[in-house]
Parts: C-alpha cells; sequence; structure tokens
C-alpha cells in the first residue's frame, strides 16, 4: 500500500517541480516509508510523486512513478490489483504483454493501458486501489478510484491553472498554491453523520472521487481553463438494481455453497504478499469469517490479532481468542487502558486528515498499531453488515415503520403533541413508571429522554426519512453550523434511490454507497495507514458485492437476525455457540471519559468565547448539550464528538487564531 499524489499545472517553473512534489509526497511518508519517487514534465506542466509500502516486488523494479513499455503511461498508484496474475496471462496470450522487469502488479496495470486504454483496464481490475495515470499521447491525466471505495484519492483545482491530487487531503495542502477555505456546508454533513460523505470535503474546492469512478482532467491552453469529464465504470446502484429485478434462484444449500467458493477465493487471492500478513480478529461473525477462510487455505497458523478493555460492555478479546484457540491461529491480544485510548486523540486531527468523529477510530487505531509490530499487511472483516443485513438499526427501522406508517401524518402529528406535552408533566418519570404498558408490549421503558427521541421519530414522514433521522446525530445541523445549507445526499436524494418497496434493501443500499466507503473504510484506511500497514477487506471484493445484492432477502434475514447466509458459511469452520451472541459495537466509552478524564480538554475547545471568536458553530446549543451530558441527565456524547473532532482539527490548522 502506497501514497500517491501530483498536480496538472502549466505554467510552473521547471526548476520548482521537484521540490513541489517532493514536499506533497513526504507529507504522506507514513503510507510508504520503503521508497519514494517523482516525476514530472515541466513543458506539459505535469508531476506525479509516490511513497511506497513494498508488499509485492520488494526489488527496485517496483519502483514508482514507473512508465508502461510503450513509454505512452506513467503512473503512480496505491493498492493491489489482486486478478493480476491472470490479466498478466491474458495479455501473454493476446501477445499484448512487454518484455517483463519484474513481478509487481503494477507492471501488470501498465500494460493494460498499452493493451486496452485506461476506461477498460480500470473495468478488469479486481482489488483496491486509487491511482493517477498520465497519458503523455493525449496529454490527459486520469484519475481512478476502485469499485466500493475502499482507497481514497481526493482532488481539486486549488488555484487557477493547479489542479492537484493525493491519497490524503494533507498532500494537496503540501502544495505552495493551496488556499482554501472551510466548507461550512460540509461541516453540517459532519454534525448529521459524523463524517463527510463523498464527494465533499471540509475544503469547499476540494473532493473525493467517487468510487467506481474515472475523472479525466486536461488543460485546455486556448481558454485557460481545465476540462473534466466523470466516468462511471462500476456502481453500487446498478448492481443493486440488477439484484432487485434479477435476484438469484438457489436453493439455501447452492447458496451456502456459492458464497463459500467466492469468499475462499477472495480470501485466497488477498493472502498473496511477500511480507509477513496476518488477520483482524474480533471474535464477530464477519472477522471470523475471514480468518476461517484464511486458515481452511494456509499450511500455517495465521497471525491474529485482536484488542481488548477493562470495560466488559467493549471487551470483545474472550471472544476472538476462543475463536482463534477453535482454528489453531497464532494469536496476539493487547488489553489497553483508558491512558492508551485518551494519548491517540491528540493525534487524530492530523492522522485523520479531515474533521472525522467515529469515536470506534481509537481502538481502530490501536489495533492497527498493535498488529503491525508483527505483520506488514491484515485483511479485516469490514463489509458483511451493509451486504448482508446485519446492523440492529435495520430492524429498529423496519420496526418503527411497521408501527407508525400506516398512520396519516395528522395522527403522528398529533402524537407527536401529545409525548411532548406528558414529558413535561411534573413527576414524570414516576407517572411513566406507573403506566407498564410500553415497557412491557413493545420493550419501550420510558423517560423524558426517550419520550423526546420519539417525538422526533413520529414527526418523520416517509421510511426513508426516517433511516437518515435515525442514522443521524445533529437532526438539524444547518441551524448549528452558521452560514451552512446542508448539502442533499443518497439519504435524501430521492432521485440517487434505488427503486425498491424494500427498506431492507434501500438501507442496505444506502450504507453501501454511504457509510461504508465515508465512515467504515475511512477509518480503516487512515487507522491503518498511519502506521504503515495495509488493510485488505476480502467481504469487499466487488463480485461479491454483486453477489450479495442478487441475494433474496430471506436468505438475509431469518427470525429475526440479519447475515443469514453469511452465519451458515461461518458455521462450517466455528461452532455456532462461539459466534452466536448480541453484536457488539467496537468502541471506547466516550460518554465517561467526557464527563472525566476528557472534560478539561472538551471544555477547552467549547468554551462559549472561542465558539464565538472561531465563527463557525451557534454556542448556544453546543452549550446546552454539553452542560445536559456532564450532569448525567442526557447523552450527547456522539453530538459532541462530532464538534470536538472539528475543534480539535480547527486547532490544528495554519494560521488557527
Amino acid at each position: 500500500m502506497c501514497g500517491v499524489t501530483g498536480a496538472l499545472a502549466p505554467g510552473t517553473a521547471a526548476g520548482m517541480w521537484e521540490s513541489i512534489l517532493q514536499g506533497m509526497a513526504c507529507s504522506m511518508s507514513h503510507r510508504g516509508p520503503d521508497d519514494h519517487g517523482v516525476w514530472f514534465d515541466a513543458e506539459k506542466g505535469i508531476g506525479l510523486a509516490h511513497r511506497r509500502l513494498s508488499i509485492l516486488d520488494l526489488s527496485p523494479e517496483g519502483h514508482q512513478p514507473m512508465l508502461s513499455a510503450s513509454k505512452r503511461y506513467v503512473l503512480t498508484y496505491n493498492g493491489e490489483v489482486y486478478n493480476y496474475p491472470e490479466l498478466r496471462k491474458e495479455l501473454e496470450a493476446a501477445d499484448l504483454a512487454p518484455d517483463w522487469r519484474g513481478h509487481s502488479d503494477t507492471e501488470v496495470l501498465l500494460a493494460a493501458f498499452d493493451a486496452w486504454g485506461v476506461r477498460e483496464a480500470a473495468s478488469k481490475f479486481v482489488g483496491i486501489f486509487a491511482f493517477g495515470v498520465w497519458d503523455r499521447g493525449e496529454k490527459v491525466l486520469y484519475l481512478v478510484r476502485d469499485q466500493v471505495g475502499i482507497k481514497p484519492l481526493y482532488y481539486g483545482e486549488i488555484d487557477h491553472g493547479v489542479l492537484a491530487f493525493g491519497s490524503e487531503l494533507k498532500a494537496i495542502r503540501a502544495h505552495h498554491a493551496f488556499q482554501d477555505s472551510v466548507d461550512r456546508n460540509s461541516l453540517a454533513l459532519l454534525l448529521r453523520h459524523n463524517y463527510i460523505g463523498s464527494p465533499r470535503t471540509i475544503h469547499e474546492k476540494v473532493y473525493k472521487l467517487e468510487p467506481g469512478t474515472i475523472l479525466e482532467a486536461r488543460w485546455d491552453p486556448d481558454n485557460r481553463a481545465f476540462k473534466t469529464e466523470k466516468h462511471v465504470y462500476w456502481s453500487a446502484r446498478t448492481a443493486f438494481e440488477r439484484g432487485i429485478r434479477e435476484p438469484l434462484d438457489l436453493s439455501d444449500n447452492d447458496a451456502i455453497e456459492a458464497l463459500d467458493a467466492l469468499l475462499r477465493t477472495s480470501v485466497k487471492s488477498q493472502m498473496v504478499s511477500d511480507v509477513p500478513l496476518g488477520a483482524f480478529l474480533s471474535g464477530g461473525y464477519d472477522s471470523s469469517t475471514v480468518v476461517a477462510l484464511m486458515q481452511a487455505q494456509s499450511d500455517r497458523p495465521v497471525k491474529t490479532f485482536s484488542i481488548g478493555f477493562q470495560e466488559a460492555d467493549f471487551n470483545e478479546a474472550p471472544y476472538a481468542r476462543k475463536i482463534a484457540e477453535h482454528l489453531g491461529t497464532d494469536h496476539t491480544e493487547l488489553y489497553v487502558t483508558p491512558e492508551d485510548g485518551l494519548a491517540i486523540i491528540p493525534r487524530l486531527p492530523v492522522l485523520f486528515d479531515e474533521p472525522f468523529a467515529d469515536s470506534s477510530q481509537i481502538p481502530t487505531f490501536l489495533l492497527s498499531e498493535l498488529t503491525r509490530k508483527h505483520v506488514t499487511v491484515s485483511l479485516s472483516g469490514d463489509g458483511g453488515d451493509e451486504l448482508f443485513a446485519g446492523y440492529s438499526r435495520y430492524f429498529v427501522t423496519r420496526a418503527l415503520w411497521r408501527t407508525m406508517g400506516w398512520m396519516p401524518v395528522s395522527m403522528r402529528h398529533l402524537g407527536v403533541a401529545c409525548l411532548e406535552l406528558a414529558s413535561r408533566i411534573p413527576g414524570f418519570e414516576r407517572v411513566a413508571q406507573a403506566t407498564p404498558f410500553l415497557s412491557q408490549h413493545i420493550g419501550f421503558r420510558p423517560s423524558r429522554d426517550r419520550f423526546k427521541k420519539l417525538a422526533d421519530i413520529l414527526s418523520v414522514e416517509t421510511r426513508e426519512e426516517l433511516y437518515r433521522h435515525i442514522v443521524s446525530h445533529w437532526k438539524q445541523p444547518d441551524r448549528i453550523v452558521l452560514g451552512a445549507s446542508e448539502p442533499s445526499t443518497v439519504l435524501n436524494e430521492h432521485g440517487r434511490w434505488v427503486k425498491t418497496e424494500d427498506l431492507m434493501t434501500h438501507m442496505t443500499y444506502a450504507d453501501t454507497v454511504t457509510y461504508l466507503p465515508d465512515d467504515i473504510l475511512v477509518k480503516v484506511d487512515r487507522a491503518s495507514m498511519g502506521v504503515s500497514l495495509e488493510a485488505r477487506v476480502p467481504l469487499l471484493d466487488h463480485r461479491i458485492v454483486e453477489f450479495a445484492a442478487r441475494v433474496p432477502l430471506e436468505q438475509k434475514v431469518r427470525s429475526g437476525k440479519g447475515k443469514w447466509l453469511l452465519r451458515q458459511v461461518l458455521d462450517r469452520y466455528v461452532p455456532k455457540e462461539m459466534v452466536d451472541r448480541p453484536k457488539m459495537g467496537f468502541g471506547v466509552p466516550i460518554d465517561s471519559w467526557l464527563r472525566g478524564p476528557l472534560r478539561d480538554w472538551a471544555e477547552a475547545l467549547l468554551s462559549p468565547e472561542r465558539l464565538k471568536r472561531e465563527g463557525f458553530f451557534d454556542p448556544e446549543p453546543i452549550r446546552h448539550r454539553w452542560n445536559e451530558h456532564l450532569s448525567g441527565t442526557r447523552h450527547w456524547h456522539y453530538y459532541l464528538w462530532d464538534v470536538l473532532m472539528f475543534q480539535a482539527w480547527l486547532e490544528g490548522q495554519p494560521g488557527h487564531r
């Protein structure tokens, strides 16, 4: 795994290119500590740079940026294309192969460009990748990102006549022409979802390249402007809509066999490495499936890693240990203290590069740090919940809509008014506890907090709006961020939904194109690459995504539980009782930390004077929630963490007052 960067900047003085590119690349030295390189053509105004983490072909023949055999294409590439041996054979069979210099997948990619062109070649790749490639013949810069969005790629016209790109925002910021301001609309998205969704970033002129997309950029000398064009070569929406039209018609046994075979193939291809390799193991369904399939195809114990916590609500280590013992892996675990977690927090703004507020970033980094002490590549189980309906919120949302969806909107609004009135009654808790109907019949224990949340839920008008509400933190973030207008996303833009009447399908699709690439995969990439560890995600081979999209809902959800089909595969390798337990989130006790060891840090970042001076937030609602959280009357830690991660990021920006 590596870091890529570069710029298309006609007019840049020839003597400046070397230092510009070196500075951009060095900002990401953690992504590639083994080697670095630059290539530029000052006359054409193009430069590429690379930081290398050597995984395949450790020889100098893997050095980048790399030129194709024809010298037409120049590539800076981050990732792994797992089917490169098959592509190499295809090129050889068609007499399109060059005289190979080494055995890196980079060389195969370049040969594919020479043979088929960038667009057609990209559609053949299976893997995790993001790259920039310069076509010297057509004078076009191509930026390409993998199908699911596992590897990141940012780009933007940061000044007139300067289009820069990079694996991380810090590489773009390192270009001397960068001068961009905070995008307040993107900040509103952060407060709603705890991440900033594609294609937006925290900067107004810089964007994330969407998954499965190719951006073509060229300089128009006559108009002295860039011409850019996007091509979608693979889309999750297309995969899901095909699944709705053409669901698989397989018996349970045939479906289990088919998924087992797909997963085995994906896992085996991702175990190819010239450096030590292992796997994250939490003891849940997803990571246990990946490890089980690794061990089934390995002639020696697979190295597995987990972390544990003293707090029982957050500790999965005993479950992981049992799985490791059953499978016979070489297992390493580390119990971390609150002090270990707290020590990471000052590093988060630099590590994640833009405000990012999923607090599981902390244990993910600690796990990556532990793993990197032993291996350079680690497989992860991410993706199973989105593809096979594993999140509990899917079932909560479905149950809520079944309960309230039949009601006319006017009736729901009346219910909202009644709940709000009831919650203001003196002695409310005593009255509510004396009315056992809610707790006995729907498992709802009355409290002011829960009545307020129930009133908020009843106020939504559609099932899609309900799901957006469930996955939102701040419900009206553009009232908190001064001068913001919250942008539309897949979650509230009707034209971007898949055409389905099934709410479960809508939710899994929405997460696959939003939460998965913009939260989960960002978290894993930054945490792992922050310690120079390559993380691979075999469940997210795009062919498995296509298969999962066609699996009928009744083979994903049974007896009120998700991931039925995936669990049947795991049952072949691990006794059911070892993993059949309630889902446990991978997190840390941020709520109690904010009332305890993080209180002074948070108070400084949330002081009314500071919030007013910086001018991004309305201090009143933030301070109100902070005081309620400190008193213990409400639990606002997720909301507050969104604000705190922006404040901590802002504090580290050059020129911050």
